[in-house]
């Protein structure tokens, strides 16, 4: 039976210092928790307040809609969440 052949593994090289301090983004993204809790609180708080007060508060004219808008602030927090790293 024929022997495999031995696989070379390429040499490790460091990039350069000047390349990669280049290519290093700092951004600061501390914003992006608080806001995306707010949102999640917020569009909670929306729907427990309307069925709670049986479809009178938060916007009385909205009707069952209040449990979209609710819903649409959780949504924009999970959009909010996409920016964490």
């Amino acid at each position: 039976m024929p022997k495999s052949r031995i696989r070379k593994k390429a040499e490790f090289t460091t990039p350069s210092a000047s390349k990669q301090a280049t290519s290093i983004k700092l951004t600061n993204r501390s914003w992006v928790a608080p806001i995306m809790l707010a949102f999640f609180l917020i569009g909670l708080a929306w729907i427990v307040v309307f069925y709670v007060t049986e479809g009178d508060l938060p916007i009385k004219s909205f009707g069952n809609w209040n449990i979209v808008v609710g819903f649409g602030f959780i949504a924009a927090g999970f959009g909010v969440s996409t920016q964490w790293k």
